[in-house]
């Protein structure tokens, strides 16, 4: 297990059996890269000892903006085609959606693409009234092929292939009709706050055992599994699709915007 004192991309804070994890990658629009995912999954093994909630956080203007384009810019660049491992991704969200606590998303700002797999993936959503939502891979020839599986099991598929086709930003008052977001405030801290007061009540064991029999009855991320990962490396290593992420990290200009 990664030393928490050396984490770069999450920071990390208990407050006795809460456990707060903010992605904290301001310089790359708080999106997602191998190290977060390591730095995330190192903490999630403390979590599992040690916290009835977790509480997952971003940024005041961004939650998480997806897959870091300009990593993958990078190597596709200088090396060619990547080699993509989605599954430690996946495994990361199945266990804020299965582990033996309490998972809060806390959202402030924009919640994009990959974003919207930590966001899914969580028990429990609150939203500042600021806050937005969206599915943009398919606007780059990809797929959120790993998100998919956790959205659909909270929104239904109608909706989550509505996000996904349209790539339209979705508000807080959308999301929260559609179940995406269970609540939402001007002041989400405060928010955030009385749902912890309420939350500090429930006993570990009796989480950890619910969480377990959820599990059980509810099979669909398992299931799954295998086309999820199966999809994502197919796009994320078609060559078309890496030239216009590349394009994009360049020059700025979204694909429709000229030939690729």
């Amino acid at each position: 297990m990664m030393d928490i004192r050396d984490f770069t991309a999450l920071r990390v804070r208990f407050d006795d059996d809460i456990a707060y994890l903010q992605i904290h990658r301001p310089e790359a629009n708080n999106a997602i890269n191998d190290r977060l995912i390591a730095e995330f999954t190192s903490a999630m093994d403390e979590c599992d000892a040690r916290a009835k909630i977790v509480v997952v956080e971003g940024l005041p203007d961004v939650f998480c903006f997806g897959a870091d384009f300009a990593e993958l810019q990078t190597s596709f660049d200088v090396g060619g085609v990547p080699q993509q491992n989605p599954k430690p991704m996946y495994d990361l969200w199945r266990r804020l959606a299965t582990g033996p606590f309490v998972s809060v998303a806390h959202v402030r700002g924009k919640a994009n693409a990959g974003g919207i797999g930590f966001v899914a993936a969580c028990d429990i959503v609150l939203a500042e009234s600021a806050a937005v939502f969206s599915l943009s891979e398919l606007l780059f020839g990809l797929m959120p092929a790993c998100v998919l599986p956790f959205l659909v099991r909270r929104v239904g598929f109608a909706k989550a292939n509505y996000m996904t086709l349209s790539t339209l930003p979705v508000t807080v008052q959308v999301a929260h009709d559609w179940g995406l977001v269970d609540a939402y405030e001007d002041n989400s801290e405060n928010l955030l706050r009385k749902n912890l007061l309420r939350l500090r009540r429930l006993n570990k064991k009796s989480v950890a055992r619910y969480k377990s029999y959820l599990r059980a009855i509810e099979v669909s991320l398992d299931a799954a599994e295998p086309k999820a990962l199966a999809a994502n490396r197919d796009v994320f290593s078609d060559v078309e699709n890496l030239q216009r992420i590349s394009r994009y990290v360049r020059t700025g200009q979204f694909p429709w915007e000229g030939a690729a």
